[in-house]
């Protein structure tokens, strides 16, 4: 399926997603964005996938769409079903699986792969995807660990995350969001927000080698439709709000916080802020001696 295709189908995509019922513009969007990152990987129809962080199943749609009728994915969790607003993913999954996409979908929710229960015989899938789904990670840690375990099960990874650089002066209200969520995570104070360990391009290129892969490329990713950056801004405004959150924080980490939300409030504005860029990093798996053979659940 080339890109033409999958962007002709968003929209019906988009429609069956739950959200769709009440934000229709909103999720078009997203799906839009999703349906233009998977038009320029090489998942072919009949392939397998494995995503990881599959949330409201956003990406999960259109990795359907891609695989056809004889391909399948798996996408995973570690959320409950009952996570999420004013949707839950198990609301959203729910719709998925009973519309046309769903035979070739296997939601599996509370589900960690760094868990030893879970587990995949080797090359199960031809592709790994993580979409902006990896600065929900406890740590970086956390992150090099779960790619390190998926990498014996697929052959070729897929990633895209926002990019902290900014390329504009309009962006710094989203990336001062995203840093202050971060550095409240990073003291101590944990939510339940999608931003706890934010990273650089940089630093998932200096990680892969770790988890053994290889990057082949890095592209810039267009994200101008989408609406991340008010909502990042308010998830942050809402946590300096928090008297619990805060208190968590030592002393000058707590100071540092309320000075730059003081900053984040002078610079945003009420609604249209632009979101950071985002890239996508495409890596193939280090060739390593065979596995025995290892079975699922």
């Amino acid at each position: 399926m080339n890109h033409p295709d999958l962007l002709t189908k968003a929209p019906s995509l988009a429609a069956g997603m739950a959200a769709a019922d009440h934000s229709p513009d909103i999720q078009l969007s997203q799906t839009r964005h999703r349906a233009a990152l998977v038009a320029g990987w090489h998942i072919a129809p009949g392939s397998t996938v494995l995503e990881l962080g599959c949330g409201q199943g956003d990406m999960t749609a259109v990795l359907a769409e891609a695989v056809g009728p004889e391909g399948r994915v798996v996408a995973v969790d570690v959320a409950a079903p009952s996570y999420g607003a004013p949707v839950t993913i198990g609301e959203s999954a729910a719709r998925l699986a009973a519309g046309p996409l769903g035979p070739r979908i296997d939601f599996r929710f509370g589900t960690d792969v760094l868990d030893p229960s879970v587990d995949f015989p080797e090359s199960t899938f031809d592709h790994v995807v993580l979409a902006h789904c990896s600065w929900y990670f406890t740590s970086l840690g956390q992150l090099r660990d779960t790619l390190t375990r998926v990498r014996p099960w697929a052959r070729r990874l897929w990633f895209t995350e926002w990019d902290l650089t900014p390329a504009s002066d309009d962006q710094l209200a989203h990336l001062l969001a995203v840093l202050i969520q971060g550095q409240t995570e990073a003291a101590g104070s944990h939510g339940e927000g999608n931003v706890r360990t934010p990273f650089s391009r940089e630093g998932l290129l200096r990680l892969l080698p770790e988890a053994g892969w290889t990057a082949d490329g890095s592209r810039p990713v267009d994200t101008e439709e989408l609406q991340d950056g008010d909502w990042e801004i308010a998830a942050c405004l809402d946590l300096v709000g928090s008297d619990e959150r805060l208190a968590a924080l030592p002393e000058p980490v707590r100071q540092l916080v309320l000075s730059q939300a003081d900053v984040l409030r002078a610079i945003a504005k009420p609604h249209g802020n632009r979101a950071l860029a985002a890239y996508s990093v495409t890596a193939r798996r280090h060739a390593t001696p065979a596995a025995g053979p290892v079975r699922v659940q």
